[in-house]
């Protein structure tokens, strides 16, 4: 990766605001993104909106081969931000009186969860929205883009690269396993809670998950590059996605995402994903009492420094800013994205998910600079 490091591409695009406030806080998010490409990403970009324009940052490069620069709006996979999606149509449901918080699965997924202990009439809406439900992921890991998880799923396995999963068999591979503890105790994050909340959006509505959230939210903002992919293609303009598979940078940018269906598979740009998340916190998208349960946060296995509300995440930064957003990875692409209280939004991408801890700690590290310069 040291070729990729001593070619990097540097580019910064200032669409609106003043001169001054760029210059400001530039300066330090293109030193925390330079510091990511020494790390062995191949690029990064950072998306800066406020109310005074957008800006956009980006380092290294997006394109091994060509040693092309990361493209302005680049859409990208936006991994688990797809969480957040669904749960806002979940809690739309819950405003229009068609889903109850604390009603049991059972009573919209009959039989669905159940098996190995799991039990369907023990788990509720809310206990599923904010990863307390105990059930076992279906990826087999707390983390499974980072880790790769069982190959069994994942595309770095290349021969099963375009196999195609149903919710019903995701869901089943989970059903085969235990529990992991006793609803309500935890909050340990599970990719199985969301598969299960889009099938009970496709039960509760008559319509696809994919189609609600369109209907509901992306028409609804104006998010024109924001979709399910339904061929596994990311539209240009793109990066190309890598994933090192036995020590090497394989483009990982295609693939049949269906593995990741309702806990991931969207894609989005920086731009989009800001808007989205500044809408959703305004109250643009939900009621305020629905907008209140989703920032009732409750501590998170995997940094005790954040809170996870219902698909929101409430992040801990070093300037002591308060920053809501979620986050996503998934094999060729990592985002971190939250909106601060002065309704600044920021989006980091990477085209290659973290190897090692070194790296993740980076990647963190890129976020939390970007969050308090801009």
């Amino acid at each position: 990766m040291a070729g990729v490091v001593a070619g990097a591409v540097l580019a910064v695009t200032a669409c609106g605001g003043s001169e001054a406030t760029s210059n400001d806080s530039d300066a330090t998010v293109r030193a925390a993104l330079e510091q990511l490409v020494s790390k062995g990403f191949p690029g990064a970009q950072a998306v800066i909106s406020g109310p005074d324009g957008e800006r956009v940052i980006s380092a290294g490069v997006g394109d091994l081969g060509s040693g092309a620069a990361i493209p302005d709006h680049s859409r990208v996979r936006i991994g688990s931000n797809t969480k957040t999606f669904v749960a806002t149509v979940v809690l739309q449901l819950v405003a229009e009186g068609k889903v109850e918080l604390d009603a049991p699965v059972e009573r919209y997924l009959p039989g669905v969860v159940g098996g190995k202990g799991n039990d369907g009439n023990r788990v509720t809406v809310r206990q599923l929205l904010q990863h307390t439900s105990g059930l076992p992921d279906y990826l087999g890991t707390t983390d499974p883009a980072v880790t790769n998880g069982p190959t069994q799923l994942m595309p770095t396995d290349q021969s099963l690269r375009w196999r195609h999963f149903t919710p019903e068999e995701l869901v089943g591979i989970a059903m085969d396993m235990p529990p992991r503890f006793e609803p309500g105790t935890r909050a340990v994050y599970t990719n199985t809670n969301y598969i299960l909340l889009g099938m009970l959006i496709d039960r509760v509505t008559g319509q696809s998950y994919q189609s609600e959230i369109d209907r509901r939210i992306v028409q609804r903002l104006g998010l024109r590059d924001t979709y399910f992919p339904t061929d596994g293609e990311v539209r240009d303009p793109h990066p190309v996605g890598y994933q090192l598979i036995d020590g090497k940078p394989v483009d990982l940018t295609t693939y049949d995402p269906s593995w990741a269906g309702s806990a991931g598979a969207m894609i989005s740009t920086g731009a989009d994903i800001n808007k989205f998340f500044t809408a959703l916190l305004n109250g643009e998208l939900l009621p305020a009492d629905q907008l209140r349960e989703m920032r009732r946060t409750v501590p998170f296995d995997r940094d005790p420094g954040d809170g996870y509300g219902l698909g929101l995440i409430h992040q801990s930064v070093s300037c002591g800013k308060e920053v809501w957003g979620h986050g996503g990875s998934i094999p060729g692409f990592g985002t971190r994205n939250g909106v601060r209280a002065d309704g600044t939004a920021v989006t980091v991408i990477i085209n290659q998910l973290p190897e090692t801890q070194e790296q993740a700690d980076a990647e963190a590290r890129a976020f939390d600079e970007t969050v308090c310069a801009a």
